[in-house]
């Protein structure tokens, strides 16, 4: 039995000898065959897609970036500067696409190290967004909230934006008590959060200290996306008598208005872009805001700027050349308002909507000058107001007499050699008398040049009837064609009476007419009396301006403009080339003969220079050269706004005038009003007017 164990033991030791290498050497073979497949799997890669990797690790987008220039200046007529910029530097912040919200808090907080920011108006809103932007501080409040401001009624998680939100009302619920350095932080992180992806905000572009520019450019590297550059804002070294004529420019923060947006981002503007929010920077915003500037930007895989290329440096704002003179339009506002502070020292502004005058060149429509003041009827307080001329309307009176006269001439009811009328008033059912302001009787008839010099209102009422084709007994109802009104504003609309006047300043509006039918259907022949003298119709100022200068000029209505040329900027700021100039525009002709005007001219002429006791103008007769004027006077009533029933509004006179200057060949036409005076007192146009034509006269040398 040992023999038999023995032979057992020595066989199975041979084979166990020979057994094992074999076992060991097939897993070596197995392992290193594993491994030639991966070094030949690793190098396949390194040499078929290396490149590709590398690249994707080293992966940069590129990209176009925009940036502001400098806006275009807005000069005089003289070439002094009326708008400029004023720059100043600024602490910029661009955002990376894919930048998180805790990397802008780290950033915002070392950005504070350096630089003091005061802190702004800040909603519970803005304040929990910057104390959640904290690095984990998100997590660790929805860990604190309820389940229900996680979980909805099933137990489903909350999307990730409604979990944020109830995040912030949680933070809001628990009350939030920023010191005042932690609301200078969430002021910047507010500001830098808020731009879009791309865009440059301005962190702080005011007061910063020539430190604290050192300081931010010394740590750049430390501070993603910020850099040290320059803001500018709108300056007017002139004084601000003709910002409300410029109009304004938008904040960064407004940016572009909500009802341009679509067309504005269309036409490569940004969201935050400071843009011509009304008036002359509005309608010439195009040429105002240049061209921008634009940057090639690489964007690494970790979604930071890596460097950026300016490929164009984008061309300034071209420049406006006016036609005011603004000395002249200094004066003109003076003058405008010493008369309404001597009207309010009378006692007669109590209702009163302020004072308005403008001037302009009759024979090419060039605006000379335009000024306002409004007047608070509560306060008592009056601002300067220049775009009143555009945008507010008033019943004028008399001084549209000489529209009613030549379409009356036109209309054939009256010729230059026959156009003598009694002078009656006019007695209607229920109304009381209408007639002039000298007594009844004082004339039996009159002619039209007569009927000018004495604002004659029986002498209108008399061509309104002609041309209705109506019978006048007294006490009795008119019977009258039914297109009176459209016959007689048909004339008017082709002096620019109740039409737009189409002046380049954004934000014109038009007349108003009255109605032309009582309410059962019938026709108001009362009121279209009243329009013929100009008691009826609101127009504003402008639109007298251009009346008077298409009687000024024989005929012609031309487009009021305030722009005079468009001029380049060139790359040191200095005036470039002229790249345009405004060319007078006629509107229309007016279809009356010269013998017709001779008639109307000689009735403004003896409206200033008329020896009868009852001549209206008399104020403007001392004047070398001389000039001729149509004076206006308005019956109308205070409506209070806070009123809406006005049971008993009061009673108001409006005033105004209409004048051109040298008579014999004018070269400045002039509208002014004074609305809702508390009593008549036509001598406030008269003095503004006489004034403007000694500084006028004086500036261009034509005093004598």
């Amino acid at each position: 039995m040992k023999r038999i164990l023995e032979i057992i033991r020595k066989r199975t030791g041979s084979q166990a000898k020979s057994t094992i290498p074999f076992r060991l050497n097939l897993l070596f073979f197995i392992v290193f065959a594993l491994f030639a497949l991966l070094v030949g799997q690793l190098a396949y890669l390194q040499i078929v897609y290396g490149g590709k990797f590398t690249a994707e690790v080293d992966r940069t987008d590129k990209t176009v970036m925009q940036g502001s220039v400098p806006r275009g200046m807005i000069y005089d007529s003289k070439g002094r500067l009326l708008v400029g910029n004023s720059t100043e530097s600024a602490i910029t912040y661009t955002k990376s696409s894919g930048v998180k919200s805790s990397d802008i808090y780290q950033i915002v907080n070392r950005l504070t190290k350096y630089v003091n920011i005061k802190a702004g108006n800040l909603s519970d809103r803005d304040k929990a967004d910057y104390i959640l932007a904290a690095p984990g501080k998100s997590a660790k409040v929805a860990k604190q909230m309820p389940k229900s401001y996680r979980q909805d009624s099933n137990g489903n998680q909350l999307s990730s934006n409604k979990t944020y939100a109830n995040e912030v009302k949680y933070i809001e619920e628990q009350g939030i008590h920023l010191s005042k350095s932690d609301k200078a932080k969430a002021t910047a992180y507010k500001k830098m959060s808020s731009a879009y992806s791309l865009a440059t905000v301005f962190v702080k572009d005011k007061g910063l200290t020539s430190k604290e520019i050192a300081q931010v450019s010394e740590h750049l590297t430390e501070l993603p996306g910020v850099n040290v550059g320059t803001n500018w804002n709108r300056a007017y070294p002139q004084g601000r008598s003709i910002a409300s004529i410029i109009g304004g420019v938008s904040t960064e923060q407004q940016g572009i208005p909500d009802d341009e947006l679509n067309t504005m981002l269309a036409a490569g503007y940004s969201r935050n872009d400071r843009v011509g929010t009304s008036y002359l920077e509005k309608s010439y915003e195009s040429i105002l805001a240049g061209t921008k500037s634009q940057k090639q930007v690489e964007i690494g895989s970790n979604n930071q700027i890596k460097n950026s290329k300016e490929i164009y440096a984008g061309q300034k704002g071209g420049n406006l050349n006016l036609t005011i003179d603004s000395k002249f339009q200094k004066k003109v506002q003076k003058t405008l308002n010493t008369q309404f502070a001597a009207a309010k020292s009378a006692g007669i502004t109590q209702y009163s909507d302020g004072a308005y005058a403008v001037a302009m060149n009759p024979k090419t429509g060039a605006i000379l000058a335009m000024a306002g003041v409004k007047n608070n009827t509560k306060t008592g307080k009056t601002t300067e107001d220049s775009l009143g001329v555009i945008n507010r309307t008033f019943v004028m009176g008399s001084a549209v007499k000489g529209a009613t006269v030549l379409g009356a001439l036109m209309d054939g009811v009256i010729t230059p050699e026959n156009n003598t009328l009694p002078d009656q008033p006019i007695y209607l059912p229920g109304t009381p008398v209408k007639k002039s302001v000298y007594p009844i009787g004082t004339y039996s008839s009159l002619t039209a040049q007569k009927a000018l010099e004495v604002s004659s209102n029986e002498y209108m009422m008399a061509l309104a009837m002609k041309e209705a084709n109506a019978k006048y007994t007294p006490h009795s109802y008119i019977h009258m064609d039914s297109d009176i009104f459209q016959k007689m504003r048909g004339y008017f609309n082709q002096f620019g009476l109740g039409v737009k006047t189409g002046i380049d300043i954004s934000g014109e509006t038009t007349g108003i007419e009255g109605a032309t039918h009582n309410s059962g259907g019938s026709l108001k022949t009362g009121s279209a009396l009243d329009l013929s003298y100009g008691n009826y119709d609101a127009y504003t100022l402008i639109e007298m301006a251009q009346y008077i200068s298409t009687i000024a000029n024989g005929g012609y209505r031309m487009e009021p403009y305030i722009v005079q040329s468009i001029q380049k900027t060139k790359n040191n700021g200095k005036k470039g080339a002229i790249e345009s100039v405004t060319q007078p525009k006629v509107l229309n002709r007016v279809g009356f003969t010269n013998d017709e005007l001779k008639v109307v001219k000689t009735g403004m002429y003896n409206v200033t220079h008329g020896s009868d006791g009852w001549t209206t103008g008399t104020r403007l007769k001392d004047l070398t050269p001389s000039v001729s004027a149509k004076t206006g006077t308005a019956q109308s009533f205070y409506y209070n706004p806070d009123d809406p029933n006005n049971s008993d509004p009061p009673s108001t006179i409006t005033t105004s005038l209409v004048s051109y200057g040298p008579s014999k060949d004018p070269n400045i036409a002039m509208a002014i009003v004074f609305p809702n005076l508390t009593s008549e007192n036509g001598s406030y146009p008269q003095l503004v007017a006489h004034q403007m034509y000694e500084d006028y006269y004086k500036m261009t040398g034509q005093s004598k």
